[in-house]
């Protein structure tokens, strides 16, 4: 049996590499070439899907052209978060640092560890296992962080029309709360998020009747639906949410009224609301305040959940096995690329290291955490892929 020692060398290296690559969204900066590399020698047939300015890949390995299900499938992102003003951070975002027990570094916790343990459980998995049964894939994209629209959504269109099934997806986020294994998310709320102009008419602060100011317009209806109380969830998902992002008005001088002003906002929503409804409520909303308001609404993401089945047993049970952990299922936090996998009919989890440090200054990621993360996820393949006699 392996020991922890025997992974941790090989994890912490290819996750140094990928953190030392700049990949602010939507850029891969070089993490993809070097992570289809891994699996080509591997003897996975890995396939770039470059759209728009995104790069994608789909790679898989099966061992019997005829028998291709069940499809795992580990799922995961190259591109970060920008890292906020690198003299807060105690050392350079982009050069992965060993400081005590921890690995610091823009994308150590996510995702990029995640996905160091993913090919490196690959590896070892079809080394062991050549002739597995069904398939297991993986689907990397670099358009998690930002837009989500040339991504994993594209990538998943394509291989729907060529009839590409996926029965069961690994999303490596960060899901722990305290240590590896303690929560899993099984599905998350939707995500809709909008772009609000509302028109004023610019002019003097001293002649106010001669202008119409759309901060005062907007202050009612935005206090109106972040105040509102849109639902109280239920045993499976948090209540929904409202939150605004942005704000954005005037010329920078202090005696003009704007001609406009610009909000962008975001729903959390539990399946008891439908994009449409949550638009219409906005708009409704600003017209009952006398707001002159346009809306661009982004794509939504629509809820998910997995609920039991075999990669729910999988996942339980690997990290049981790996970790002595019962863990917790959960749908909180906030969305993934799993919104965009599950509507295919695949069962869909999130299992990663902790979250704690994510998209914050001083990111990282405990060392001890990469062995456990990569011997869950070839446990979880050898369960699923495996036959037993």
């Amino acid at each position: 049996m392996a020991t922890q020692d025997d992974w941790t060398p090989a994890v912490l290296a290819l996750a140094q590499a990928l953190i030392a690559k700049r990949s602010v969204s939507p850029a891969d900066a070089g993490c993809q070439p070097l992570l289809m590399a891994r699996l080509r020698a591997a003897g996975f047939a890995v396939e770039p899907m470059r759209f728009g300015a995104v790069d994608n890949f789909w790679a898989v390995h099966r061992s019997d052209e005829s028998k291709r299900t069940p499809c795992l499938v580990f799922a995961g992102h190259t591109d970060v978060v920008p890292s906020g003003p690198e003299a807060a951070w105690r050392t350079p975002p982009f050069e992965p640092t060993m400081t005590g027990e921890h690995l610091y570094g823009r994308g150590a916790a996510d995702m990029k560890s995640s996905l160091a343990a993913m090919v490196c459980a690959a590896e070892r998995f079809v080394r062991e296992h050549p002739r597995h049964r069904g398939t297991l894939a993986f689907l990397v994209t670099s358009d998690e962080e930002a837009d989500a629209v040339d991504g994993t959504a594209r990538v998943v269109d394509a291989l729907t029309q060529r009839g590409q099934r996926i029965d069961y997806c690994v999303v490596g986020e960060p899901s722990a709360t305290a240590a590896v294994g303690d929560v899993i998310r099984v599905g998350r709320r939707g995500s809709l998020s909008g772009a609000a102009t509302v028109a004023g008419v610019q002019g003097h602060v001293a002649y106010p009747q001669q202008a119409d100011n759309p901060i005062h317009r907007a202050l009612a209806p935005l206090h109106a639906l972040a105040t509102r109380r849109w639902d109280d969830g239920d045993d499976d998902f948090p209540a929904t949410t409202f939150q605004i992002s942005n704000i954005h008005a005037g010329t920078g001088a202090g005696n003009v009224i704007p001609g406009h002003l610009e909000c962008r906002f975001n729903f959390r929503f539990s399946p008891r609301w439908t994009p449409d409804a949550l638009k219409a409520a906005v708009r409704e909303t600003f017209a009952a305040h006398g707001a002159d308001c346009d809306i661009a609404w982004h794509p939504p993401g629509l809820p998910f959940i997995t609920r039991g089945g075999p990669l729910l047993a999988a996942t339980q049970g690997a990290i049981a096995e790996v970790t002595g952990r019962t863990t917790r299922t959960s749908t909180s936090g906030g969305t993934s690329d799993g919104r965009f996998i599950a509507p295919t009919g695949a069962d869909v989890v999130e299992f990663g290291p902790v979250n704690e440090t994510i998209h914050k200054v001083n990111e990282r990621v405990r060392v001890r955490d990469l062995a456990p993360l990569a011997r869950v996820y070839q446990r979880i393949a050898q369960r699923l892929l495996v036959a037993r006699p």
